[in-house]
């Protein structure tokens, strides 16, 4: 049921008192108001829509960008915002700027979903700035936050120790969730002492990858290829050493890595074994499907004409490029498999549907 219309904000500077009497979906409305008057589409949030449409002066802009809002803007947005993150019940997407200086437990951040959680770990971090380059969902989703101010030179070192705090209890509540042992950027525990094969279960295909990898990025190694080269840039410990050589790894960190291989060759096989099942692509991002789904080709040898494809594959060296490639190749069971990843990955964006 559509609201009554609320006070037109405009460039009225709001105080915390025109708040305090407001529901949650006063200031949803309030927040989408503020947005609206400068044109912005509301297509994930039909209430807010569905307000908007309604308003005489509201004229959509699908050229809309975070400039058009003023000084006065941003400053109702963020009172609004605190109001909102006040009212939640648990933490939520968006609400992490007002857990800067307060430390979070596993009962306020609540439950929510892969996505959502994966997006929150990030959110502290955007706070501070940090890029996403590794990822080009969370790229997009931040740079679409009127709060975010991307910093190229990023250092993970600003975070503060309640931050870093928040940051953990997140990631618990991720490995909990997914019954998960470990996650990439878990391996400092573990560059003395064995992993078992039982600590590998639920973790997936492009994790495991991150893993392996991050055993030799403790230890310096300088990464060629770009993505891993990035992924790793953003962690504080990672120094890379031209001088790495591969007898600086221990005989513990061995045997870590070529586990987590053979677990990492099991679901590469697996692709072409048997039928994937969707559950075990919750919380992926469009890119980590695309690449599942590309890998599928790309155990035959298909040449990739996208540059990104290309020099993600072009590290692993079971990539054999076959100028004689054809997709009829595929088995039914791999064409499946592409169908299921597929059919995830072109709503994967839409999941993302929340303001922050």
């Amino acid at each position: 049921m559509l609201l009554a219309a609320l006070p037109l904000i405009a460039q009225t500077q709001l105080k915390p008192d025109d708040l305090s009497s407001k529901s949650l979906a006063d200031l949803r409305l309030m927040r989408g108001e503020v947005f609206g008057r400068h044109g912005r589409i509301f297509g994930a949030d039909p209430d807010i829509d569905r307000y908007l449409r309604a308003q005489s002066w509201y004229k959509p802009d699908r050229d809309f960008n975070n400039d058009a809002l003023t000084d006065v803007d941003r400053t109702n947005l963020d009172l609004i915002r605190e109001a909102e993150a006040s009212r939640h019940k648990h933490v939520e997407p968006g609400d992490l700027r007002w857990w800067q200086n307060r430390e979070l437990t596993e009962q306020q951040l609540g439950s929510h979903n892969g996505l959502e959680l994966r997006v929150m770990l990030a959110e502290v971090e955007a706070i501070r700035g940090k890029t996403f380059d590794d990822s080009p969902t969370l790229q997009r989703y931040f740079s679409d936050r009127y709060w975010y101010r991307g910093k190229p030179k990023y250092n993970a070192a600003v975070l503060s120790a309640t931050e870093r705090h928040n940051m953990t209890v997140i990631e618990t509540a991720m490995k909990r969730d997914r019954k998960v042992v470990l996650l990439p950027g878990d391996m400092s525990d573990y560059l003395d002492k064995p992993i078992t094969r039982s600590m590998l279960d639920g973790v997936g295909l492009h994790e495991l990858r991150l893993l392996r990898n991050e055993i030799y990025a403790r230890r310096g190694y300088a990464f060629k290829s770009a993505w891993l080269a990035n992924w790793f840039a953003a962690f504080d410990w990672y120094q890379p050493d031209d001088n790495f050589k591969e007898s600086m790894l221990t005989a513990t960190q061995k045997k870590n890595v070529a586990l987590i291989a053979d677990r990492e060759r099991e679901l590469h096989d697996a692709l072409a074994s048997s039928k994937v099942d969707p559950s075990m692509l919750e919380g992926l991002f469009t890119e980590d499907l695309r690449r599942l789904r590309n890998e599928v080709y790309a155990r035959h040898g298909r040449e990739f004409k996208d540059a990104d494809l290309r020099e993600y594959f072009s590290s692993f060296p079971w990539y054999k490029p076959v100028a004689t490639y054809r997709d009829s190749s595929l088995s039914d069971i791999e064409r499946a498999n592409v169908e299921i990843i597929g059919r995830i990955e072109q709503g994967a964006d839409r999941r993302i549907n929340f303001e922050g």
